[in-house]
């Protein structure tokens, strides 16, 4: 087999590159577990660049559920580190060099673009620069590539139920380690709310923060159970998976959790259900029992024992007026991204002692990227549903030529979407994961969509005779 002279100076290129990489470990770190280490390399980055997307993935899940603080044993290991260089390398490779990820655009990818490009905008004029270049740098420059990674790389079934089953499997980690931080009194917030990592400063150490990582899973885990077709295995798995997360979600007793919990499986059950007066009763009576399940009342803060507006609701209040006037004072860019909680004291119109999160996804978007990224998020996050919706009913349109892995994972983008958005009012989710991924995975469904099923035939034209 004669090899074209592009693949010869490609096979070159990679040889040396690795030659390189290896003389500047060894030099670096002479040390017999490298020489381990490195006789793996070559078998490694194959394997890298042979399933960007999988790297891809596992570089999201450990990300976005903290799987190294969810599970101690792996914090050394830097695993996160090595799974984004693995994911850039891949991405840079097969972009600039093999050609192999297609290229292409949307207008959903316009109006994100002009969301980043407000953020980016709004850096150098944030009150405390470096405080937003930190976590620009930190997290949110990986978000938006890795937003763009997964609409290019998603274009097979085998791609969607992929991502599906490791967002519902890493979630159901996390849910299990939640209810056992619950049963044994690990890293309880004012006695009774489930975190974890709480000992070693772990995002997930706030039981909000933790309850919007278990929000997106439930989404897929509920899709992987109720679309039929899936295989009894699949099944089993969606469902054990939807009582871990289900259960998780009511130990951290977040309010907004349970908002974003009811409206994911709302969404399931007003599709299903066709008498909606029994569908709003019965969710109306769910709704009560979540609330007595998840026993808020019987909460430190926001419990019953406190009358009139709770300490919880009331602090909320504060950081939304606080938000308000950031933006009024900075209408085009607002703070800057992460610049909140350092400006909460200039703004706020009651202090306690210390600054707090705003809790709560408009407002912390209104004050850190101002009145026009307010402008362009909503606009994302409308066009995202629409899109999830009108891609959802072609596929249910046409079932017979749809692998079910798409019809599942398109079920798990509109409930998780709407999840979000109810959510979004009492949870901080703006320049975190969840979003992102969720936009990432809708807009590449609606490109499959686009390609695969033919398009929703228009209502017919009656004419009107008697003129």
């Amino acid at each position: 087999m004669v090899l074209s002279t592009q693949h010869r100076s490609t096979q070159v290129l990679l040889t040396l590159s690795l030659c390189l990489l290896i003389g500047i470990l060894w030099k670096l770190l002479p040390h017999p577990a490298l020489a381990i280490a490195i006789g793996l390399l070559p078998i490694a980055v194959l394997f890298t660049l042979n399933q960007p997307f999988l790297i891809i993935l596992l570089f999201v899940m450990f990300s976005f559920f903290r799987i190294h603080e969810v599970f101690p044993q792996f914090y050394d290991l830097k695993i996160p580190l090595l799974l984004s260089i693995a994911s850039l390398g891949a991405l840079a490779w097969h972009i600039g060099l093999t050609r192999k990820i297609e290229i292409w655009w949307s207008p959903e990818l316009t109006n994100m673009s002009v969301f980043f490009g407000l953020v980016i905008i709004g850096i150098p004029l944030a009150s405390n620069i470096p405080v937003a270049i930190e976590y620009f740098k930190g997290i949110y420059w990986k978000i938006i590539v890795i937003t763009f990674a997964i609409i290019w790389l998603s274009r097979t079934a085998r791609d969607f139920s992929m991502a599906s089953k490791l967002i519902t499997f890493f979630g159901m980690l996390v849910g299990l380690v939640t209810l056992l931080n619950k049963m044994n009194g690990i890293g309880l917030v004012e006695g009774t709310r489930a975190t974890i990592g709480r000992d070693i400063g772990s995002v997930l150490g706030d039981p909000n923060d933790l309850a919007l990582v278990l929000l997106l899973p439930v989404a897929f885990a509920t899709s992987l159970f109720m679309t039929g077709s899936m295989g009894r295995f699949t099944k089993a798995f969606g469902l054990f998976s939807v009582l871990v997360l289900f259960s998780a979600v009511i130990a951290t007793q977040s309010r907004g959790g349970l908002l974003g919990i009811m409206a994911i499986f709302g969404v399931y059950g007003y599709r299903r259900i066709q008498s909606k007066a029994l569908f709003f009763s019965f969710a109306g009576i769910a709704a009560i029992a979540l609330f007595v399940l998840a026993d808020i009342s019987g909460r430190a803060s926001g419990g019953a024992a406190e009358t009139g507006i709770d300490a919880s609701a009331m602090g909320r209040l504060y950081a939304w007026e606080a938000a308000y006037g950031m933006a009024l004072d900075n209408p085009f860019s607002g703070v800057g991204i992460n610049n909140f909680y350092a400006n909460y004291f200039f703004y706020s119109p009651h202090w306690d002692g210390r600054n707090h999160a705003v809790h709560s996804t408009w407002f912390g978007v209104l004050a850190e990227t101002g009145f026009l990224g307010l402008i362009a998020f909503i606009t994302v996050i409308v066009m995202l549903v629409k899109t999830s919706f009108q891609s959802l009913q072609r596929i249910e349109q046409n079932l017979n030529q749809v692998d079910p892995a798409i019809h599942a994972t398109a079920q798990a983008l509109l409930a998780g979407l709407l999840g979000t958005v109810v959510s979004a009012t009492f949870l901080t989710q703006g320049f975190t994961w969840p979003i992102y991924i969720l936009a990432a995975l809708v807009i590449a469904v609606t490109r499959w969509v686009n390609l695969h099923l033919p398009p929703t035939p228009s209502p017919p034209h009656t004419i009107n005779h008697n003129r």
